[in-house]
Parts: C-alpha cells; sequence; structure tokens
C-alpha cells in the first residue's frame, strides 16, 4: 500500500511538473492557429479555401492571390502609405515624447506639478478614439491636411505621444542621478549627459516604445479609415477592409496583404529584441 501511494505521489508530481509545458505549448497554438490560417488561406485556390472538411495541409498552394493583390499596384502604395506613417510617427512621437518624459523624472516641480502633468499626459490616452475623430476631422479639415500622409502622421504623433512620455519617465527614473551629477561635474551639459550618458543606459525603453508606437500606428484603422477618403492617403488596414463589398470577399487577397503585413513589425521587433529586456540601467549605482 506504501508502495502504490509513493508511487502515485511521484506520478502526480512528474505530471505537475509537465503542466507549465503543456500550457505553454496550448498557448502558443491558440497564438498561431489564426495565423497560420491566414498564411494556408492565402496559398489556398478558392476551390480550397472553403472546402469541408478544411484542408490544413495537402492543398495545392498558388501565388495567385498575392499577384491579385500586390500586382494592380494598389495594395503597394497602401504598404508604402503605411511604412512612412509608422515609421514618421513613431520618430516624432520618440523626439518629443523622451525629452519631455526627462523633463518630468528629473527637474523638481513646485508641488508635485510633474505627477499631475503626467497623469494628464497619459488620461489622454484613456478617451475611446471615436470621442476624439469629430473634432480631429474638423481640425484637419480647416487646415485643409484630410486625405494626406502629413495629417495623419500628425494624428498619430499625438496619439502615441501620452504613451511615450508616460514608459520613458519611468525609464528614465529608474537611472540613479549620480550617474549624470558624475558627468556634469566632468564639464559634460545637460543636454549633454541625457543624449551620451542617460539614453545609452535606457536603449531597452527606448525599444520597447518604439516597438509598441510602430504596432500602435502599422494597426490602427479608425483614423485612416475616416480621415482618408481617398487612395492617395490610404493605409495597408484600410486598403485589407476595403476588399470587403456587397458583392463579393477577396479573402484570398485579404490574407496575402495580411501576410505581408506582417514581415514589416516582425523584423522590426526581431531586430530590436536584445534591447527589449529591462535592467540594463537597474544597479548601475548601488548604495
Amino acid at each position: 500500500m506504501m508502495r502504490a501511494r509513493s508511487g502515485w505521489r511521484e506520478a502526480a508530481r512528474k505530471a505537475a511538473a509537465l503542466l507549465p509545458y503543456l500550457a505553454a505549448v496550448a498557448a502558443v497554438f491558440i497564438a498561431l492557429a489564426p495565423v497560420y490560417w491566414l498564411l494556408t488561406i492565402s496559398l489556398k485556390r478558392e476551390v480550397d479555401q472553403f472546402a469541408y472538411p478544411p484542408q490544413w495541409i495537402g492543398f495545392t498552394a498558388t501565388l495567385e492571390h498575392y499577384r491579385d493583390a500586390f500586382a494592380g499596384g494598389s495594395f503597394a502604395a497602401y504598404f508604402e502609405n503605411s511604412v512612412l506613417l509608422a515609421a514618421i510617427s513613431t520618430i516624432a512621437a520618440l523626439a518629443i515624447g523622451v525629452p519631455a518624459a526627462y523633463g518630468l523624472a528629473r527637474f523638481e516641480w513646485p508641488r508635485q506639478w510633474d505627477h499631475r502633468i503626467a497623469d494628464w499626459i497619459l488620461s489622454t490616452r484613456m478617451l475611446p478614439p471615436i470621442v476624439t475623430i469629430v473634432p480631429l476631422f474638423l481640425m484637419l479639415r480647416q487646415a485643409r491636411l484630410l486625405n494626406s500622409l502629413i495629417g495623419l502622421a500628425i494624428v498619430y504623433t499625438g496619439f502615441n505621444l501620452p504613451f511615450v512620455v508616460w514608459m520613458m519617465r519611468g525609464f528614465f527614473e529608474e537611472v540613479p542621478k549620480e550617474i549624470e551629477e558624475a558627468a556634469m561635474l566632468d564639464g559634460e551639459s545637460r543636454s549633454g549627459a541625457l543624449l551620451r550618458i542617460v539614453l545609452p543606459l535606457v536603449r531597452p525603453g527606448l525599444a520597447a516604445t518604439a516597438v509598441f508606437c510602430l504596432v500602435v500606428a502599422w494597426n490602427e484603422f479608425l483614423f485612416a479609415l475616416i480621415l482618408t477618403q481617398t487612395e492617395a492617403a490610404m493605409t495597408l488596414p484600410v486598403g485589407i477592409a476595403s476588399r470587403v463589398t456587397q458583392y463579393e470577399i477577396k479573402w484570398g487577397a485579404m490574407s496575402a496583404a495580411g501576410v505581408v503585413a506582417m514581415i514589416p513589425v516582425l523584423v522590426f521587433a526581431a531586430a530590436a529584441q536584445k534591447y527589449l529586456v529591462r535592467g540594463l540601467s537597474l544597479g548601475a549605482v548601488k548604495g
């Protein structure tokens, strides 16, 4: 009886040890199943796309949908617009938000106004985007920036700016002030200490913030749908959705464009992966 109980306990311990791995495998499967389905739809012929039972493997692959999506040039133009908007808005948000976050983290404000300003900035992200779309439309129309990449870039920059300030402020606060003080005692200016001392230490924060801004700008749909009414400034998410009409839905072309739309974000995230681990600045000065 004792041996049976001991064997049962050992089996239970082994099962408990395997449980995290099984959960991780299940999570990966759930996360990648839609991506695999999207990829297969982009490669299947139309007759195989809705076959029953579904053909997960063993179907005849074709590149017809990729040619249909990009041969006409429309999806290529949408892709180029999205790349420009994501890059410009991310760079602009970082260029404006990083100095603002540094000022809130380092300078002394009377009556704790730094915390109040930070809360006010972050509170703008709590508003649903649909609340701001009407005033933004009227403002851009008055400025004659509707149906333009410049107008969308300004909107995307303003949309990402609160998160940049809020996140980078936390990273700056983790860098000990003694590092900057030592650099300024050696003759370095405040801006020089920021550029040559602090920013290299917060590269993980810059990378994580840049990835977030890029993904938000790349996937944004509502503003691009309302503020662009011509194909000259249409982005890739809006262009993909435009393939759903009252007469047909081009599943193959939409899936092919969706697969291509994943590539830039994956490439950028892979390039910045080594900087995404927080902690390079932690413990720089002890005591």
